[in-house]
């Protein structure tokens, strides 16, 4: 016992200091006072102790609830060690010495009473007075966490508790970054619990809840698949259907997981974001094999996304995709090389889009290293075309009427150079003698076609776009002299043509 009091006083005269004030959130070492070495679940470090040395004092994050193991082994010299556990505020949780000649001082269960930074005081019997020296090892783990209504929680803990009428809500923490995606579930294993979860932030807000597991007939409760839009601490509310007014009651699991895919920028769910002219990096790994950025656009914007490959052998290989996760266009090597590039795509409607960075293969793929993403666009490229003029996109089929009101129809679509267009417009009705032609920027006629194959319908097929721009369709009747002008409905189809 004098033994003890002997550290307590030691360590009780150390400054104020020593450790970091840090309330709910522990952040940085204090710099007066001993001089602290940090220290973190499952790792050992080693130390020593004698005349220059005759205390040593380590901290380490904690979170309420938390159940800890600290050991400490002396592995060379007399050492004769004293351990002792401290909050922020100096109150000693903790006190042990080797009185009985042993060598190792081990504490098994200590559970944390709140969230801080605590420090573990080694130090030699005797302190400068005393007369021994060696080396040490000193370990610490978390073995647990407490299942009472309060605890800090952290991925992959799982907690048992019961909900009664005395207590129909319990309360349990846990901190999440932006993009962590979140599974918790809460699983009836005794009584009649009907179970009813709810997720808190720090606002008070409820961000999610859950009654009953969809389709699984069972009354347990799991929130799957949350993302977290902001770092800080959330709160997880544990209860019944009904809540206080309920009449279940049962014990329960609770579990806190952390999604395979979570983080930002590693699935749909938490995608980067992805600015304009502000290249960003990243790497892709055989963990990692894609990474995920996203954009707001509007229908005619056109951008252009290159990952170029900056380290290793990376086979890059880029995707845009819409807001559904459906992939819209993809690009593997560019100009032979193995970087990719997607340039001058044309947005097809207002809304999010998602730039998916990966290598050739994606999953089945073997290269990896690092990239640089560059994003760049171009606003609304229909801006200078007249409002009545209506956009046609590859893959559309409209119908149209020509007579003596209307006797030509305009459409503007937006191409590449290089690309290999198909246009036909086919009498619907009447006697319409259908004319079709393919003008410029500046609606000059680069190519038309009045009938094809010896009928009256008209078709150019597989013209290549000699530049990248706005071109217009201009759909229209044989108007030849000394014939009357004919009228009638058509059908107008616009194609890409691909290999």
């Amino acid at each position: 016992m004098r033994r003890c009091l002997l550290l307590l006083c030691l360590i009780l005269i150390l400054p104020a200091g020593a450790l970091a004030q840090s309330g709910e959130t522990p952040t940085a070492m204090a710099t007066d006072g001993p001089t602290m070495i940090g220290l973190s679940y499952g790792l050992t470090v080693t130390g020593a102790l004698g005349n220059a040395t005759p205390q040593t004092v380590y901290a380490f994050d904690g979170l309420r609830g938390e159940v800890v193991r600290i050991g400490l082994t002396v592995t060379s010299g007399d050492l004769d060690p004293m351990l002792a556990v401290l909050d922020s505020a100096g109150t000693p949780l903790a006190l042990l010495d080797d009185h009985g000649g042993q060598r190792t001082l081990m504490l098994d269960s200590l559970r944390l009473p709140r969230t801080d930074r605590y420090a573990v005081v080694v130090a030699r019997f005797g302190y400068a007075l005393g007369v021994t020296s060696g080396s040490y090892n000193l370990s610490i783990d978390r073995v647990g966490v407490s299942s009472a209504s309060g605890s800090a929680l952290r991925y992959g803990d799982t907690v048992i508790n019961e909900i009664d009428d005395q207590t129909p809500q319990l309360y349990y923490s846990f901190r999440a970054s932006r993009g962590d995606i979140v599974n918790i579930r809460m699983q009836r294993i005794s009584g009649t619990l009907d179970a009813y979860l709810q997720v808190v932030n720090r606002n008070a807000i409820v961000i999610a809840d859950n009654d009953e597991v969809p389709g699984s007939g069972s009354l347990d409760a799991e929130i799957s698949g949350l993302v977290i839009e902001e770092d800080g601490t959330y709160v997880i509310i544990a209860s019944r259907f009904g809540q206080a007014a309920g009449n279940s009651r049962g014990a329960f699991f609770l579990t806190l997981e952390e999604a395979e895919d979570s983080g930002l920028g590693n699935s749909m769910a938490a995608p980067l974001p992805l600015l304009e002219d502000l290249p960003v990096e990243g790497e892709i790994t055989h963990e990692r094999f894609a990474r995920y950025y996203r954009f707001e656009a509007q229908a005619n914007d056109v951008v252009s996304v290159s990952m170029q490959r900056l380290t290793g052998g990376l086979d890059a290989f880029l995707v845009i995709a819409n807001e559904a996760g459906t992939e819209l266009i993809s690009n593997d090597d560019t100009e032979g090389s193995q970087n990719a590039a997607i340039v001058d795509f044309l947005i097809p409607s207002d809304g999010t889009y998602y730039v998916i960075a990966t290598r050739y293969l994606r999953g089945e793929g073997q290269t990896q290293g690092r990239y640089r993403l560059t994003f760049q666009r171009q606003r609304n490229v229909f801006e200078g075309v007249d409002e009545g003029i209506r956009f046609i996109p590859y893959g559309s089929t409209i119908t149209g009427n020509i007579d003596d009101e209307t006797p030509a129809v305009l459409y503007a679509f937006y191409g590449q150079q290089g690309e290999t267009i198909t246009a036909a417009m086919n009498r619907g009705d009447g006697d319409l003698d259908p004319v079709l032609e393919i003008l410029d920027a500046s609606q000059r006629v680069l190519v038309s076609n009045d009938d094809s194959d010896g009928s009256q319908n008209a078709r150019i097929d597989r013209y290549t776009l000699p530049a990248t721009g706005v071109y217009y369709i201009r759909a229209t009747r044989y108007s030849g002299e000394g014939r009357a002008s004919t009228r009638g409905s058509y059908i107008l189809v616009f194609a890409r043509w691909t290999e």
